[in-house]
């Protein structure tokens, strides 16, 4: 039975529990001998660890995707946030966890996120668009079988098995909500660039629920690239798409990342490249905010810097609200006045 999440630590806890490696590095010190940073996780974050004796030895136990009882003590630095010095480690029996107390999962229920995807699929009236995504999503598809159990991330959001399921359906409904709120998008072609967005991640990430990270291709080709070989392949199979829907599809998933810095050769040149970027950088965004928050301790209210949102994120308490009293309203304007 599990002891303690890393969620509920405190400040000089000792430590004795089991948790998944997420990654390893061992590294030098100034006068030349060895120590071993890691990151462990459980279904409630992830915590950063450093081993300064044996760090050879834990180097071998501590593989990426491994399970191990480690020892230790918990603090939190001025300088360094929070961390556990470990002392020993060694690998765990199986008998000795629960795989879902370790690795994280959606929020939602897996079958419930794709019946809201089939009927958002729906919503695409445009018959090429609709053969498309049958060829793609059709529930006897090897591709929608990968679809469906991939990571969204490596780790910043929905990074755990069915996360990218989660975070296009977040992004496909929200572009179908907003497509009729300015003129001038086509909602068809945006809602269908939303859903094929990320595709390209079922190539790029492993599909191993406790070692998230990403496939040679991945290291070698990029997600973007990727599935924009899925798409076009998938769209030249089909035969008689048309041309300029099939480029303004395409530049969709070419753009999505909005800028050359973050990834993407070309940048949105379409209403509907970017509102699919925009909409896509938000969920983003606010999955790195679900990730903090499950980090924070009873009582906590921010966070430590975090590179994806470029600070802390700050939590009020829940009765916050009440300790803020609110401004007298403005007295009503007379008729009589003239005001």
């Amino acid at each position: 039975m599990r002891m303690t999440f890393i969620r509920d630590l405190t400040d000089g806890d000792q430590v004795e529990d089991v948790f998944l490696v997420s990654a390893r590095s061992l590294r030098q010190k100034k006068n030349g001998e060895h120590f071993l940073t890691m990151t462990l996780r459980d279904c409630t974050g992830t915590l950063s660890a450093v081993c300064w004796e044996d760090a050879s030895t834990f180097q071998e136990i501590a593989e990426p995707g491994a399970v191990v009882r480690a020892t230790g003590r918990f603090e939190r630095h001025e300088r360094w946030g929070a961390q556990l010095t470990v002392q020993a480690l060694t690998t765990a029996e199986e008998c000795d966890y629960k795989l879902a107390d370790l690795v994280e999962a959606p929020p939602l229920d897996v079958e419930s996120m794709e019946e809201d995807l089939r009927r958002l699929i729906e919503t695409v009236q445009n018959r090429s668009l609709r053969r498309m995504l049958d060829e793609l999503f059709g529930e006897d598809s090897e591709t929608w079988q990968r679809f469906r159990r991939a990571p969204a991330a490596k780790f910043y959001h929905q990074a755990y098995s069915h996360g990218l399921l989660e975070h296009t359906l977040s992004v496909g409904q929200a572009v179908h909500a907003i497509s009729n709120c300015f003129p001038g998008i086509e909602h068809d072609l945006a809602v269908t660039g939303a859903l094929i967005h990320d595709i390209g991640k079922i190539e790029a990430y492993a599909q191993d629920p406790t070692a998230i990270d990403l496939t040679d291709a991945g290291k070698l080709q990029g997600e973007i690239p990727l599935g924009y070989y899925l798409v076009r392949s998938t769209i030249e199979r089909l035969g008689g798409f048309p041309p300029e829907l099939a480029r303004g599809l395409l530049h969709i998933l070419l753009s999505h990342h909005g800028t050359y810095e973050n990834g993407s050769p070309v940048t949105p040149r379409t209403r509907e490249a970017t509102i699919v970027h925009a909409i896509d950088n938000l969920g983003g965004k606010l999955g790195s905010f679900d990730r903090l928050q499950k980090g924070l301790q009873d009582g906590e209210t921010w966070t430590q810097y975090d590179r994806a949102i470029e600070g802390s994120a700050w939590f009020p308490q829940a009765d916050g609200e009440a300790e803020v009293p609110l401004a007298p309203a403005a007295e009503p304007l007379s008729a009589a006045s003239g005001e």
